[in-house]
């Protein structure tokens, strides 16, 4: 037995830590008091619908906090539930556990900041993701967030997929115009592409990034959420969702063997203005984490072969790939 937020063992509930973060420290149940949507239940469950997740395919669903207990709502949610999504990828019923696994790799081995979350189920067991909105404050006011699609002007009238229409670079001049720290955060966000890569989230597009209000009325990245590796559910999907570098540049590494290397990421970094130190200490860093993140995600609740595939990913893009030096 394991906590469901963080795996930490000897749990068959929320150890501390975990219950304080999700749910200021009351007692709650990891069994949700319903039944995972169905057609019986769709109804009910419709009113309370979020929109549409990155894939296109997956509902997600507010909930708040009444008392101990959790339940759907469609005003003042604190919460928003992913249940297994329906579509035709593969290994759909993994989904919940692959972005839960990814999120707690994200904060627990990689350093990033996430908001708390958890792998929880209904009450016939089957299993839904769980996210605290990191944009509600205890006071039930809402923090002003804006995601770099809208920073971008696109919008779902533009052309084509406008979500993947950009660079990571793109979002790097973004960033130095509406954050004032910048020289801070773009290390977070420089970490973050690296994490999407490593693995294996081909979904990292310009709504999976946001800038959040602070208290002193400037703004700052906002916490990471959206995190799992699509290569579990579509196994030729893309390494990267948008591309790094304006105006389709090439490296002379990527132009020989497809694929984003240490160069590409070296040279990322020193367009978003980091000191090549700093780059090379955030690379070192991917690479000094890997055994620590194979070991988390084997104590996750991803079945073995997912288990197996994304450890194979992790260790694949972390050491062939980004890793990888060119040689002319």
């Amino acid at each position: 037995m394991s906590c469901p937020g963080c795996y930490k063992d000897g749990y068959d509930t929320f150890c501390n830590p975990c219950k304080k973060a999700l749910f200021d420290g009351k007692e709650v149940s990891p069994v949700l008091p319903f039944d995972s949507p169905s057609d019986r239940t769709m109804q009910r469950f419709r009113k309370h619908t979020q929109r549409l997740s990155i894939s296109g395919v997956q509902l997600k669903y507010s909930l708040k906090l009444d008392g101990t207990m959790l339940r759907l709502t469609d005003t003042g949610g604190q919460y928003i539930l992913k249940p297994i999504p329906q579509g035709n990828y593969e290994h759909l019923d993994q989904a919940p556990e692959n972005e839960h696994i990814c999120m707690q790799l994200a904060k627990q081995v990689y350093g990033l900041e996430t908001p708390a979350n958890a792998l929880i189920r209904f009450k016939d067991g089957s299993p839904a993701y769980l996210v605290k909105r990191f944009d509600v404050l205890s006071d039930g006011t809402k923090r002003r967030q804006e995601d770099f699609a809208s920073l971008a002007g696109k919008t779902p009238d533009s052309e084509g997929e406008f979500k993947y229409d950009y660079s990571y670079e793109g979002i790097g001049k973004l960033m130095k115009q509406h954050i004032p720290a910048y020289q801070i955060e773009v290390e977070k966000f420089f970490r973050l592409v690296l994490f999407n890569y490593v693995i294996g989230n081909g979904d990292a597009h310009l709504k999976n990034f946001s800038v959040s209000a602070t208290s002193l009325g400037d703004h700052q990245l906002s916490p990471t959420y959206d995190l799992l590796c699509t290569k579990l559910h579509i196994p030729e999907d893309q390494s990267m969702a948008l591309d790094l570098f304006d105006n389709n540049f090439e490296t002379p590494s990527y132009a020989a063997n497809g694929f984003p290397a240490y160069d590409d990421f070296r040279f990322f970094g020193e367009k978003l203005g980091m000191k090549v130190k700093r780059i090379e200490r955030q690379i070192a860093h991917m690479s000094e984490k890997l055994e620590s993140s194979t070991r988390l995600v084997s104590k996750s609740k991803l079945n073995t072969e997912q288990k197996e595939q994304l450890i194979q990913h992790l260790i694949e893009y972390t050491t062939m790939r980004l890793e990888y030096r060119f040689k002319s």
